[in-house]
């Protein structure tokens, strides 16, 4: 689809990776230069197949272990490959149609990353000591012989100092090479509701004038999106609140949760809060338990995928969790980042790469408002509309049958998934567990 410069974002499928995981990096960084990030290109097939759009890669920069944990902004992790690695990866993937955005992790780094290691060494005499938070007369958790602060009490994170103009200086530096180096298309910006608001206006104005359509979007827990993502910061936010709606509506059959937490951030009244714009979507991630251990009922993994891409947003679908990998956050980070030998197809590959394909089909599921039109316990019904374009997203997810009767505004439509048609007259059969995307014709 052509839509206006800019939003390419908002018809783009994403596919998320932990890039260290992924590649079965050595958990800590051991100095060994492999070129591990090759497996990337060699999975565009399965990419393709899935109707992948953009990838989401998690951290990928020089870093003491995780990634979040940065030593060097302007090199790829040894444990990954050289820049010039990652450079062949990223052309392999533009060439297949694959945008990629990159995870900007600024608000603090690693403590072998080299500013700080000199003011270890160098103490008050450091050029860089204004880079950081440190008390000299205190001492860490390190025996460093000075405090400084970490991010949120973990004092292997050591905060940066995003008012000092030479730390700015030298992330939009490495912002820019990225993009001339590796022709990157975005950031996600790691904890972004800690970031110095000042600093995303900056990040903004910088990351434009390289790429007018350079697409950022932060991580943002809770409370109002809007913080981070207005015309002067951000393009978009990480969709927490919809994430817990989605798997916990289903564990508990009460799709009204989802339904009211989709109606106040996008319904048609004045006074919800997020009408228009496109925030980020999963059902997953690197951070949380995968969805095939979060539901209780495995048959309804297919419906939350069918509510993601049918949902306002923009849909990410995590590495692994296409063909239900599991999972569980209280088994460790590692477990949430794990190592697989080859992609698998399965039924719910399949599902999700024709759901994929019928969002990208289609404005409406794109760029549509959003207006509920029948909502039970365990079902959900609710169109989209734009540009003439009218889809309706009908999910039934009992495990029985549903006559579901309701005012569709129209005689037949066509399902985006299966290519079946539907006929309103008489209500309409949802068999159980069942989800479609009826396009009005």
């Amino acid at each position: 689809m052509n839509h206006e410069t800019g939003n390419w974002a908002h018809d783009s499928v994403f596919y998320q990776i932990y890039p260290l995981g992924f590649c079965c990096a050595p958990r800590e960084n051991d100095g060994v230069t492999v070129n591990r990030i090759q497996k990337l290109a060699d999975w565009i097939p399965h990419l393709q197949k899935l109707n992948v759009s953009a990838v989401y890669l998690s951290p990928i920069f020089e870093s003491d272990r995780h990634g979040y944990d940065t030593r060097d902004f302007s090199r790829i992790d040894c444990r990954l490959g050289t820049n010039g690695d990652f450079a062949q990866v990223c052309r392999a993937l533009h060439s297949a149609g694959i945008r990629v955005v990159l995870d900007g992790v600024f608000n603090h780094v690693g403590r072998g990353f080299w500013a700080f290691q000199d003011v270890l060494r160098n103490r008050e005499s450091s050029p860089y000591r204004d880079w950081f938070f440190i008390d000299f007369h205190g001492n860490s958790n390190y025996n460093d012989g000075l405090w400084y602060e970490g991010w949120e009490g973990h004092y292997e994170l050591v905060k940066l100092n995003l008012r000092n103009e030479n730390v700015i200086d030298h992330l939009f530096q490495n912002i820019a090479r990225w993009v001339e180096e590796f022709g990157i298309d975005g950031l996600r910006l790691d904890v972004a509701y800690c970031l110095d608001r000042d600093f995303l206006k900056r990040i903004r104005a910088f990351c434009k004038s390289l790429r007018p359509d350079f697409f950022l979007v932060g991580e943002i827990l809770g409370g109002d999106y809007r913080q981070i993502m207005n015309p002067e910061m951000l393009d978009s936010a990480t969709n927490y609140e919809c994430y817990k709606g989605l798997y916990s509506s289903l564990n508990s059959m009460n799709l009204f949760e989802i339904g009211h937490s989709l109606n106040r951030q996008f319904g048609p009244e004045n006074w919800t809060l997020y009408r228009g714009e496109h925030l980020l979507s999963f059902v997953d991630n690197h951070d949380v338990t995968r969805a095939a251990s979060i539901l209780t009922n495995e048959n309804q993994l297919p419906l939350i995928y069918a509510l993601l891409f049918g949902m306002p947003g923009i849909p990410c679908v995590y590495y692994g969790s296409e063909w239900g990998a599991r999972g569980e956050k209280k088994d460790g980070d590692d477990a949430l980042r794990p190592c697989f030998d080859a992609p698998l197809e399965t039924d719910l590959t399949r599902w999700i790469a024709a759901c994929a394909a019928a969002r990208r089909s289609s404005p409406a599921l794109c760029r549509g408002d959003f207006q509920i039109l029948l909502m039970t316990n365990r079902q959900l019904i609710f169109s989209r509309e734009y540009e003439g374009e009218r889809v309706l997203v009908a999910v039934n997810a009992d495990g029985e049958p549903y006559t579901a009767h309701f005012n569709a505004n129209a005689g037949r439509a066509r399902d985006l998934i299966t290519g079946g048609i539907h006929d309103f007259g008489g209500g309409s059969q949802l068999p159980p567990y069942s989800a479609f995307f009826w396009q009005i014709f």
